[in-house]
């Protein structure tokens, strides 16, 4: 299980410049996915030059998220092999396609999976109320470019598909226009990269989901990356009660470090969860709680852990194909609400950059989420399962 992230460089041993191979196919090495449950292979691919509204970038680093390992687990609906994992990295643009003006040559960006096209017929990306940009959606769910053809082909020039429309284990990737996050260069990109996934869902669930106010209660179920996330996002909100949840106490110390005022382990106390919360540690249930597991039964000890009369408990954790929610609707009618989050409802393109800002000015650190350092792919893969 990985309580943190881990930072992959990437092991690229040829430098190419920035104008070298524009316009043309760059081979290089990427770690792909076969088949679900099974283990990657480094192997030398192609990847094709970007076309009309695409970018291709030289990967310099990945932070592994658990997403990854779902995916090869064979877990994910959208699950398609062979592919090439990844969506947690910084990079740097090594050229672009047709048509696009907002990132060029040499400029650093996190891919982000939750694009942005910003176009004012698209009402997602004009209403402040959602992230949730449908513009390349079906596209990315079948692991293909917005033209419906893949960028990547193997040695002997089969397909390759792509993944959450970053495909980050590979040395090079095509990316959407609309999924580049353009940031400081300044930044280093083995630490920012934590932005394209967990760490931003988490601060973004209690900051943009749930809008945790000062002096608030929270629980938080699950205590990797994105729980770790939830409790320094509601500490810097001024909560003041951060229960922590999970069955390792070995993350109290940690969640204690960001913020948490209590931790408290299922194994440890008699009978369901949510009644020692509302009952032992609260009277009445806390403010706001946050399902970072991805277990259904889990999100129900959350949501009927939250306050009775104004209680909101929000899913972060992504369930495995098939799984389903339920809990009594007296536990509804009684004033609780249960909602979700997708990438921390940050607008991606005009977000992230903004906490790459927050944290080369110090009022945001995130080196507390890396836990290991590893020089390619493979060995961080062994090293997480």
């Amino acid at each position: 299980t990985i309580s943190s992230r881990s930072i992959i460089y990437s092991s690229c041993k040829t430098l190419i410049t920035m104008s070298e191979f524009v316009g043309k196919p760059i081979t290089c090495k990427a770690m792909v996915a076969r088949a679900a449950k099974q283990p990657l292979v480094e192997e030398t691919i192609i990847v094709d030059p970007p076309k009309a509204g695409e970018v291709r970038v030289k990967v310099i680093a990945n932070a592994l998220c658990h997403t990854d390992i779902y995916t090869l687990d064979g877990f994910d609906p959208e699950g398609l092999f062979p592919c090439i994992l990844g969506h947690e990295a910084g990079c740097i643009v090594e050229s672009v396609g047709e048509g696009v003006t907002s990132v060029a040559p040499g400029d650093h960006v996190i891919p982000c999976y939750t694009p942005q096209c910003c176009e004012t017929s698209c009402i997602f990306c004009q209403s402040p109320k959602t992230n949730l940009c449908p513009k390349i959606r079906s596209t990315q769910g079948n692991g293909i470019m917005p033209d419906g053809t893949v960028r990547f082909h193997d040695a002997d020039g089969n397909d390759i598909y792509h993944f959450m429309g970053c495909s980050t284990m590979a040395e090079y990737t095509v990316l959407a226009e609309i999924s580049c996050a353009k940031i400081d260069s300044t930044a280093p990109l083995e630490k920012v990269c934590l932005f394209g996934c967990g760490v931003s869902t988490g601060l973004g669930a209690v900051w943009n989901t749930c809008k945790v106010e000062v002096s608030s209660s929270v629980a938080v179920f699950g205590l990797g990356a994105v729980g770790l996330a939830v409790i320094q996002g509601a500490k810097i909100a001024g909560a003041t009660k951060i229960i922590g949840v999970d069955l390792n106490p070995a993350k109290f110390e940690m969640a204690k470090q960001l913020g948490a005022t209590d931790c408290v382990n299922p194994k440890d106390i008699e009978g369901p969860i949510q009644k020692h919360i509302a009952g032992t540690m609260t009277k009445w249930g806390v403010d706001y709680s946050f399902d970072c597991t991805g277990n259904v039964e889990v999100m129900r000890s959350a949501l009927e852990c939250s306050h009775r009369g104004w209680g909101v408990s929000c899913v972060i954790g992504v369930a495995a194909s098939g799984h389903e929610i339920s809990t009594r609707p007296f536990q509804l009618v009684t004033g609780r609400v249960w909602k979700g989050t997708a990438f921390g409802g940050f607008k991606s393109r005009t977000d992230v950059p903004q906490l790459v800002e927050r944290f080369m000015s110090g009022s945001l650190p995130i080196d507390h989420f890396i836990t290991h350092n590893f020089s390619g792919v493979d060995e961080t893969i062994r090293q997480s399962m």
